[in-house]
């Protein structure tokens, strides 16, 4: 099996030896077949696939890594889709890009293809948020969209994110079909390029107004912020896009004192004060939070590269900043949000939220004490926005979001939205202080009232070919011997997402769960306790995600039940062997 795998590595390298390839990458290519025979393998024993975030990987040359031949490849067939889908129909589409290496090269090739298969193509001037490409698309009334980046993965990553007609990723059946489209691309003789640059439109500070106009059209409290418009905010892009929005969505909403952090104000692909750009990381947060203690400032905010997943750091009653997760802020801002739409009148039983199966169990409880109906869909915001597509007429949206710090009001974008989601955080913050409170206080007023709900996630990351063969084998084992107990407390129902079955462990009853497949395993415990499995299907890493609960029954306790509940998920790591 080895020489079969080393025979069909050396084979697909040797053809970029010969074919239509420019000499800098033949000259690469041969550097490695001569001295680095792991580096080759990693880099051809596969083509780069389309996931569950579209297309991404390192960069580099090879069929497994982000260049020109493989996104150009991967552009033609996804235009050969659009082409077979929307036949004798006028085709637009809109690119953008983040900052990272290359974006800008990929996003004008991206733009170069689609101009020459016949597309009129919107392309920004310039980086640009990914919620912002969403927003476009649906706003430029385009079938398709491309939006240039690997989000918060790490410096050496570049990919895209393909979107449909209705502005979200792109979901069945269009994925696998595109996915069809583009294996038919064997090589970039294949992909047509130098299209009439007549085509491509560039979209530039006059369209961020549009957006920002929608953006502000989701404030729900203008007299709260007007009473504290003087809040000191820090915010930083860490090197991203959302140095191009985000503040200015902030001043459009009223807030005054925004401070941002200037070293990480510059975009740059190697971000280089942070060792990953990613807000889910206290160490990407650093500099914002000491800068916000300097400054004495009520909120600290973040996004990632592509300004989709929000970072939130808030004061303690100590006077310390703790940095949210994902659940929290997504429970804070749902929480928010519903309250004031029911202060204002506005729920009339025809509006519902949404959360995924691995975000916390608080949503549910939050959404039904306001009478709003909630849904469960699989990881990834794609199904949020297949779930608000198929809504679309019939009931509203109110807002949803995930554990991976992904949050959206509205519709307007259907993809999560750091740059709305800042501006409703900085609007909560003033609304509870208004009401005497800081995010803080909040935040233990719902703990106190739902219940205290805790989370933790624990990422296994098994790089290359070698890694992947392990994370299906962690699988396999845990479908073949699923744990009995966690935590000292009976394992009671099995979900199974892959066969689609809800086993209760103490009738032996399955019921069918109706989502689409996926390769995920929950195991719910008698004390409620839930833990779920998943690989990642856009990182080289299986996630675990552990939700328990307790009760706080006074705020001034929350510190030691929040104790309580973390050395419960650490006993369970321990249990799995993750510690």
């Amino acid at each position: 099996m080895a020489d079969n795998l080393e025979i069909l590595v050396r084979q697909k390298a040797e053809q970029w030896l010969s074919g239509p390839y420019d000499e800098e990458t033949k000259k690469q290519v041969k550097n490695l077949i001569d001295n680095d025979p792991k580096e080759l393998t990693e880099s051809f024993y596969k083509d780069l696939e389309f996931g569950t975030g579209g297309l991404r990987g390192i960069m580099g040359v090879g069929t497994n890594r982000m260049n020109i031949y493989t996104v150009g490849m991967a552009t033609q067939g996804l235009a050969n889709y659009l082409k077979k889908t929307f036949p004798n129909e006028k085709i637009k589409v809109v690119v953008s890009h983040d900052s990272r290496h290359n974006s800008r090269l990929f996003s004008e090739r991206v733009a170069d293809i689609f101009a020459a298969n016949g597309f009129n193509v919107y392309l920004f001037d310039s980086l640009r948020p990914t919620p912002e490409l969403s927003f476009a698309i649906r706003n430029l009334e385009c079938k398709s969209g491309v939006m240039v980046t690997a989000s918060h993965n790490p410096k050496e990553y570049n990919g895209y994110k393909a979107y449909w007609s209705d502005g979200a990723q792109v979901t069945a059946p269009h994925d696998t079909n595109i996915i069809a489209e583009v294996q038919k691309i064997t090589s970039p003789d294949q992909v047509l390029t130098n299209g009439d640059k007549g085509k491509i439109t560039i979209l530039d500070e006059a369209f961020d107004q549009i957006y920002l106009d929608a953006v502000h059209s989701l404030s729900l409290s203008p007299e709260a912020i007007a009473q504290n418009s003087d809040m000191k905010i820090v915010y930083t892009p860490i090197h991203g896009t959302g140095v191009v929005l985000v503040p200015a969505s902030l001043r459009k909403y009223g807030f005054r004192n925004v401070v941002t952090v200037r070293e990480q104000n510059i975009p740059d692909g190697d971000f280089p004060t942070v060792i990953s750009p990613n807000p889910e990381e206290r160490a990407a947060m650093t500099m914002a939070i000491d800068l916000a203690r300097q400054e004495n400032a009520e909120l600290v905010l973040a996004t990632d590269p592509d300004a989709d997943r929000i970072g939130v750091a808030v004061r303690n009653n100590n006077g310390e900043y703790v940095l949210l997760n994902g659940n929290q802020t997504c429970s804070l801002l749902l929480y928010y949000i519903v309250k004031r739409w029911s202060e204002l009148g506005r729920l009339n039983g025809r509006q519902y939220v949404i959360k995924t199966i691995v975000t916390t169990e608080l949503i549910g409880r939050i959404a039904e004490s306001f009478g709003v109906p909630y849904y469960n869909c699989l990881t990834g915001f794609k199904y949020i926005a297949s779930i608000i597509r198929n809504n679309e007429g019939k009931t509203q949206y109110i807002c949803g979001g995930e554990e991976s710090y992904g949050f959206l009001a509205g519709d307007f974008v259907r993809d999560k939205d750091a740059v709305s989601a800042c501006s409703l955080a900085a609007e909560a913050a003033a609304w509870a202080k208004s009401q005497g409170m800081t995010l803080y206080d909040l935040l233990k007023r719902i703990y106190v009232e739902y219940g205290l709900f805790r989370e933790q996630m624990v990422s296994v990351v098994r790089k290359g070919k070698e890694g992947a063969e392990e994370i299906r084998q962690m699988m396999s084992d845990f479908r073949a011997q699923p744990p009995r107990t966690i935590g000292g407390s009976p394992v009671i129902t099995i979900r199974d997402y892959q066969t689609s079955t809800c086993t209760d462990l103490k009738t032996g009853l399955t019921t069918p769960i109706e989502l689409e497949k996926s390769n995920v395993l929950q195991f719910l415990t008698e004390d409620q306790t839930i833990v779920s499995v998943r690989p990642s299907g856009t990182e080289p890493k299986i996630k675990f995600y552990f939700g328990v609960r307790g009760e706080l029954d006074d705020a001034t306790h929350f510190d030691q039940a929040l104790q309580k509940l973390d050395k419960r998920i650490d006993a369970i790591k321990a249990e799995l062997k993750l510690v």
